[in-house]
């Protein structure tokens, strides 16, 4: 078994800051964060931009070029640049910033589904900003665009920076995009296989969906992809267990999960990258370097990105 890929997401566009003091939303944070993840043991940033005065989600190049070449000055780790950003932005805006920058990895997100944020509402809080509620109200009616048309476009963008890709699959249906767009010969082996579990209109997160993707993926792949998991809210370490034990690689972060324990918010990325790798050291399992994940993903190294 090769070592482990701990990949860490650093703050996404999900949550939103009223619901936790500790999500990174300044440049100066997301730099800070991705540092002390790395240090960890986060062998991959998995990075999004935010206005540092609201939080909200924003994402154009010059949003990122302020912490991208801090972390890339602090760290040996490897940056993965979004693609998915805001399933509210068109692809074209979505690829940019992954466009400029030429990162060694790009998170791409596999086909089109219902995205609901909404009973993220639930919880009784008082909002910072009037954007945040107004968001997950709005995703009772929203459908998070990744049409063949799109994946098209942000292939045929980033294939000639060398960039490889996270190819973010929350469904069965995803895996069998990507095995259209890989006969094609748009997308080459190894494949980084992210699957995604426990997202509102994606595939659950129990133990037997995460086996089902698994299962899928191999009949369609074989040999020819690296597999990780990400759990969503409280699935995130009992899915990072289990396909770690099954001799997959794993995602954490507080894009995907804000807490640590039950009633307990995460203080930090850097105290998820520590839960889950005590887990997989707990199983017996070597944590990867950030050159062994290139070493692993065939990436082209970080002397070659656009930062």
């Amino acid at each position: 078994m090769s070592k482990v890929i701990i990949s860490c997401a650093i703050t996404g566009s999900i949550h939103t800051p009223s619901m936790s003091p500790h999500l990174p939303v300044t440049a100066a944070e997301i730099a800070q964060s991705a540092l002390e993840a790395a240090e960890a043991g986060a062998a991959i940033v998995h990075l999004h931009a935010r206005d540092p005065e609201t939080g909200k989600p924003v994402h154009t190049p010059e949003d990122f070029e302020p912490f991208l070449k801090v972390i890339k000055q602090g760290s040996n780790v490897v940056v993965n640049i979004t693609t998915g950003a805001s399933p509210y932005m068109p692809v074209d805006y979505r690829v940019k910033p992954a466009e400029v920058w030429k990162p060694e990895v790009a998170s791409l997100n596999m086909g089109s589904m219902n995205f609901g944020l909404f009973p993220m509402l639930r919880k009784d809080r008082t909002w910072k900003h009037a954007w945040e509620p107004e968001m997950l109200e709005a995703s009772h009616d929203l459908v998070f665009r990744n049409s063949f048309k799109d994946i098209r476009y942000a292939l045929d963008t980033l294939n000639a920076t060398g960039t490889r890709y996270e190819f973010e699959c929350y469904d069965t249906s995803h895996l069998h995009n990507l095995h259209y767009f890989w006969t094609e010969g748009l997308v080459q082996a190894p494949l980084f296989i992210q699957t995604c579990f426990g997202l509102l209109g994606g595939i659950g997160a129990h133990p037997e969906e995460v086996l089902h993707m698994k299962r899928t993926a191999d009949r369609l792949f074989g040999d020819n992809y690296r597999w990780s998991v990400l759990g969503a809210g409280r699935s995130q370490m009992q899915v990072a267990a289990q396909a770690a034990a099954m001799g997959g690689h794993v995602r954490v972060g507080l894009e995907d999960n804000l807490w640590l324990n039950k009633g307990m918010l995460a203080p930090s990325n850097a105290a998820q990258v520590i839960r889950v790798r005590q887990i997989l050291e707990g199983l017996g399992l070597e944590i990867a370097t950030p050159d062994e994940a290139r070493d692993i993903l065939k990436l082209k190294g970080g002397d070659k990105v656009g930062f």
